[in-house]
C-alpha cells in the first residue's frame, strides 16, 4: 500500500540526510506538477485544461500563475480541493497518468518528515509514525488536497508551519511501514488545543500526548 510505501521510506531520513535530499532533490522524479514545475507532465496538463477551455495560456511546459489558476478552476469543477497543485487525483481527473505514479518523491519524504519532526519531537517512536500517518491518510481522503505538499501547506492544517518548531530538521524514522493512528486524518494535543471543535471529533485512540481521530 502507498501508505506502507512512504512511511518505510522515512527510514531514509536519519541524521545528516539533509545534505543527502540537497545533493539528489535537483534529480528526482517528480509526481505532482504546481508552481515552478517544468516538463512534459505540465505540457500536458496544460494541453488538457485548453482543450477544456480553462487554459488560455502557452503550452510551453511551465507550471506559473496561469496554470496553477486553471488547475484551480479545473478542481472546482470536478469536486476536489481546489489547492492548484496537480496531484495524483487530479492528474487521474485530467486523464493523465504520471509515469512515476505510486512513489513519492525525496522532497515529498523530506517534507514528511520534516513535519513529523516538527509535530512529534520527544513523541514515542509509534507516536511519530502516527503522525505521519495522519498526513498520508489526508493526502488519500476526498476532504483533503492529493498531495503532500497540499496536505502540509493548506492554510491553518498544521501550526509548525508557521512557528518556530519549522525549523527543526527531520530524525524521525520508520521500520515497518504500518499505521499505528488507525486511519487518522486528525490529531490534536489536549493540553496546548483551546479548539473546541477538534475536541468533538470521534477519537480512535490516544499515543503519547496525541489524541488522534476521524
Amino acid at each position: 500500500k502507498m501508505l506502507a510505501v512512504c512511511l518505510a521510506a522515512v527510514l531514509l531520513f536519519a541524521i545528516g540526510s539533509i545534505a543527502v535530499y540537497k545533493q539528489s532533490a535537483s534529480h528526482s522524479t517528480e509526481v505532482l506538477s504546481k508552481t515552478g514545475s517544468r516538463g512534459e507532465e505540465v505540457r500536458q496538463i496544460q494541453t488538457k485544461l485548453k482543450s477544456k477551455g480553462i487554459y488560455s495560456g502557452s503550452v510551453d511546459g511551465i507550471y506559473g500563475t496561469l496554470t496553477k489558476d486553471a488547475v484551480k478552476k479545473f478542481q472546482k469543477s470536478a469536486g476536489l480541493t481546489a489547492d492548484g497543485i496537480a496531484g495524483p487525483k487530479t492528474l487521474s481527473a485530467l486523464g493523465i497518468g504520471s509515469a512515476s505514479s505510486g512513489q513519492y518523491s525525496s522532497s515529498d519524504i523530506y517534507l514528511l518528515a520534516k513535519v513529523i519532526a516538527a509535530e512529534a519531537r520527544g513523541e514515542p517512536y509509534i507516536g511519530q509514525v502516527a503522525v505521519g500517518a495522519v498526513v498520508l491518510n489526508r493526502v488519500q481522503h476526498a476532504s483533503f488536497p492529493d498531495s503532500i505538499a497540499g496536505v502540509v501547506y493548506q492554510p491553518g492544517a498544521f501550526s509548525c508551519v508557521n512557528d518556530s518548531n519549522w525549523s527543526t530538521e527531520p530524525t524521525a524514522q520508520s521500520r515497518n511501514g504500518w499505521d499505528p493512528s488507525g486511519g487518522a486524518i486528525y490529531y490534536y494535543n489536549p493540553a496546548k488545543t483551546s479548539n473546541k471543535w477538534i475536541r468533538t471529533r470521534p477519537v480512535i485512540q490516544t499515543i503519547g500526548a496525541h489524541v488522534f481521530c476521524k
